[in-house]
C-alpha cells in the first residue's frame, strides 16, 4: 500500500468515526430568506481539508445509507474543502433530471473532466445542448447500430482470443484494454497497430488526468501528461476531418463529420473534435465497468451465468446482430440488475445558476449539486434486498422498478439522459454473447472487489477470476 494510500484508508476510517460521533451536529448548508417557507439543506463538513471525499469515494454505499437515513434525500457535506449538496432517491433526482426551471447546469463536470473532455455532449446546457444532440442523434439511428455491430463483430472476437484464460485473470485491466480497442476502431475507424495505439495512449492520458488529485502540471505527472494527450488527439482528428467528411466510411466520426439535423445544421470542426474525445469516454470507461461487472456477479452466480449461457448456445450464432437482442431475455435481465447494482456513471456533478429548492430545500445560486443514481439504486425504500443480486426484479410479473420513474435509472433522464444508451447495451451484450460462448469463469464464494471511484465504481484490484475455456 502506497503512502497516499495510506492516507486516505487513514482518512476515511476517520471520516466515518468523525460522522458516527456527532450524530446531532448537523447545521444549515445556507438559511432561506426570511420570508421563504424553503427548509435549509442539512449536512455535516466533516474531517478537515477532505470533508466526507474519502468515504464517499471507498464507502460511497454506507455512506449515502447512513445520510439518508439522517438527514433525508437532500443533504450536503464538504467533497474536499468544497460544500456539495448530494442528492439521493429518485424523487430528488427527477427534479434535478428534469431541470424544468432551468436552474441547475452541467457546468459542476466541468471541474472533474472539463480540461480534457471539453464542451462534450454532457456539458452542454439548454437549447445549445438540444441543438448538438439533434445532430448527433444521426449517429444512433438504428440503421447506424447495424454497421457499429457488424465492425464489432471481428474486433471483440480478436480480443477474447488475445485472452489468456487462467487462475488470475484481471477481467477488469482485459476488459478495459479490449474495449479501448473497440472504441478506436468502432468509433474513430483506425485499424489496429501504431496508429491506433498511439490515440488509445493520449485518451487513456486525457482520462487519467480529469480523475488525478495533482490539478496543475509538473514535469512528468498525470496532469501534464493528460496536456499533452488532448494535444495529441486534438491534432490528429482536425487532421482527419476533411477525409472523413470527403468519404463514406460507416465509423462514427466518419458520420459526425456529415451528420446533419432536419433544417440542414452541421458540426463545425472544432464541435466535432470535442464530441469525438468525449464519445470515447462515454462510450468506453461505462462499458468497461458494466461488462467487468456483470462478468463477476455471473461468476458469483454460476445458475446464472449457465442460463444466459444456454440461451446464447440455442442462438446458434457465434456474434449477435442487433435483431438478436430481444432474443436473450435472460441476458438482458441481468444486463439491468448489474446497471442497478452497479451504476458506471454513478455520480453526476451540476451546479445551480440561481436560487431554486428541491423538494422544498432552499438551493442558492451557486451551489455544486452532486446527483447519485449509484447509492440511489441501493436503497431499501425502493428496493427491496438491494444488495442481492435478483435479475427477476426485472421480471414481467414483478418489475419492482416500476416503484417510480426514476428507481432504475442508469442512463441518466431528461435532457441528457445518455444518448448512446443502445449502442452500450448491445456492445455489452456482443462481447457477454461471444464470452459465453468461449469461456466459463468463477470468482471465490467470499470475494466481493473493492471499489473505487473513478468515472463509476470501479475494482480497484483489477477484478481476478478464474477463467476457462468452455
Amino acid at each position: 500500500m502506497t503512502l497516499l494510500d495510506n492516507l486516505v484508508r487513514r482518512t476515511q476510517v476517520a471520516g466515518v468515526q468523525l460522522y458516527d460521533r456527532l450524530p446531532g451536529q448537523r447545521r444549515a448548508f445556507a438559511e432561506p430568506p426570511p420570508d421563504s417557507d424553503l427548509k435549509p439543506v442539512l449536512g455535516k463538513p466533516g474531517a478537515p481539508l477532505f470533508g466526507y471525499a474519502p468515504t464517499i469515494l471507498y464507502d460511497s454505499i454506507r455512506w449515502g445509507r447512513k445520510v439518508f437515513a439522517e438527514t433525508g434525500p437532500v443533504s450536503w457535506t464538504n467533497f474536499g474543502p468544497t460544500p456539495v449538496v448530494f442528492l439521493l432517491g429518485p424523487e430528488a433526482l427527477e427534479i434535478a433530471w428534469m431541470n424544468r426551471d432551468k436552474a441547475l447546469t452541467a457546468s459542476g463536470l466541468e471541474f472533474f473532466i472539463g480540461p480534457f473532455f471539453h464542451r462534450g455532449l454532457l456539458l452542454l446546457d439548454f437549447e445549445e445542448h438540444l441543438e448538438h444532440r439533434r445532430i448527433m442523434q444521426q449517429a444512433f439511428s438504428r440503421p447506424r447500430l447495424d454497421d457499429y455491430m457488424s465492425r464489432m463483430k471481428p474486433t471483440i472476437e480478436r480480443e477474447l482470443a488475445s485472452w489468456r484464460p487462467g487462475d488470475d485473470f484481471h477481467m477488469y485491466t482485459c476488459a478495459k484494454q479490449s474495449l479501448l480497442r473497440l472504441a478506436t476502431e468502432v468509433f474513430v475507424g483506425t485499424t489496429s497497430g501504431p496508429e491506433s495505439r498511439r490515440i488509445e495512449n493520449a485518451f487513456v492520458d486525457c482520462l487519467n488526468a480529469g480523475l488525478s488529485v495533482i490539478r496543475f502540471p509538473l514535469p512528468g505527472n498525470a496532469w501534464s501528461r493528460g496536456l499533452a494527450g488532448r494535444r495529441t488527439l486534438d491534432e490528429y482528428f482536425h487532421a482527419q476531418i476533411p477525409a472523413k467528411r470527403a468519404g463514406d466510411g460507416v465509423d462514427l466520426f466518419s458520420v459526425l463529420c456529415n451528420a446533419e439535423d432536419e433544417e440542414g445544421q452541421r458540426f463545425s470542426d472544432d464541435d466535432i473534435v470535442n464530441h469525438m474525445r468525449f464519445v470515447m469516454l462515454a462510450a468506453h470507461d461505462t462499458s468497461t465497468i458494466t461488462l467487468s461487472m456483470m462478468t463477476y456477479l455471473l461468476g458469483k452466480h454460476p445458475e446464472w451465468q449457465e442460463r444466459v449461457r444456454a440461451e446464447s448456445e440455442a442462438l446458434g450464432k457465434p456474434a449477435l446482430d442487433v435483431a438478436d437482442l430481444d432474443r436473450l431475455p435472460s441476458l438482458d435481465l441481468v444486463f439491468k440488475e448489474t446497471l442497478r447494482m452497479f451504476a458506471p456513471a454513478g455520480g453526476l456533478a451540476r451546479e445551480a445558476i440561481k436560487d431554486t429548492e428541491i423538494l422544498g430545500h432552499y438551493i442558492p445560486a451557486g451551489t455544486k449539486v452532486l446527483l447519485q443514481p449509484f447509492v440511489s439504486m441501493r436503497l431499501e425504500k425502493w428496493w427491496p434486498n438491494p444488495d442481492t443480486f435478483d435479475p427477476e426484479r426485472f421480471a414481467d410479473d414483478r418489475r419492482e422498478d416500476r416503484v417510480h420513474r426514476f428507481a432504475w435509472s442508469p442512463f441518466g433522464g431528461g435532457a441528457h439522459k445518455c444518448i448512446g444508451l443502445y449502442f452500450g447495451g448491445m456492445t455489452v451484450k456482443a462481447i457477454m454473447h461471444q464470452m459465453l460462448l468461449k469461456y466459463r469463469w468463477s470468482v471465490p464464494a467470499n470475494y466481493e472487489p473493492p471499489l473505487e471511484w473513478g468515472t463509476g465504481p470501479v475494482p480497484s484490484d483489477g477484478l481476478p477470476i478464474r477463467l476457462e475455456t468452455v
